[in-house]
């Protein structure tokens, strides 16, 4: 695994040695960079959570590509961590938080771009992001993007207004812009 594009193009991410962490493909993430693009023109001024975090992948592309901030959370940030080494310049843009994202502390302040990968089946990543926007986490206009498994079915609030759907191979991206009610 690598990162795409910016200023630290092919530089190379620790990968899981289990099963357990799947991190989006290289071709997936490449292609949810481009609509993000399309939405916002530019990363600057983006403040990202990185929701199931996983190897990182999601941030440090975003951190590559000039956003602001990243936020990693993940009830295992070992391998972020680790991939956090290679990022050293940064590390004062980057914030982890080690935690269940279904049960998050009240946030600091919020984030306008939002990633969950959540493991697939198991219907957390509606309830991480309803979570996270319960917690002051999700900013209002805030783009939020996740991903599940193409045949799984996303239901969120009302809050979370669907604007697009993508499908990679066996993923399926969900785009929504949230508003705060």
């Amino acid at each position: 695994m690598r990162i795409i594009a910016g200023k630290y193009r092919a530089k190379k991410l620790f990968t899981p040695e289990n099963k357990e962490v799947r991190p989006t493909s290289d071709r997936a993430r490449e292609a949810v960079f481009s609509i993000i693009y399309s939405r916002l023109g530019s990363l600057s001024g983006c403040k990202v959570l990185d929701i199931f975090a996983g190897t990182g992948a999601f941030g440090f592309e975003a951190l590559s590509r000039g956003a602001e901030s990243v936020c990693f959370i993940d009830k295992d940030v070992k391998l972020v961590r680790k991939n956090l080494n290679l990022f050293d310049k940064e590390i004062s843009k980057v914030k982890v938080v080690c935690s269940d994202a279904l049960c998050l502390p009240p946030a600091l302040s919020g984030y306008n771009l939002i990633f969950s990968d959540a493991p697939y089946a198991q219907d957390l990543s509606q309830k991480a992001l309803e979570e996270a926007a319960a917690k002051g986490w999700i900013e209002d206009n805030a783009l939020c993007l996740a991903e599940t498994r193409k045949d799984e079915e996303l239901n969120l609030s009302s809050a979370f207004k669907l604007t697009d759907t993508r499908i990679y191979g066996l993923a399926k991206v969900w785009i929504y812009v949230y508003k705060k009610l």
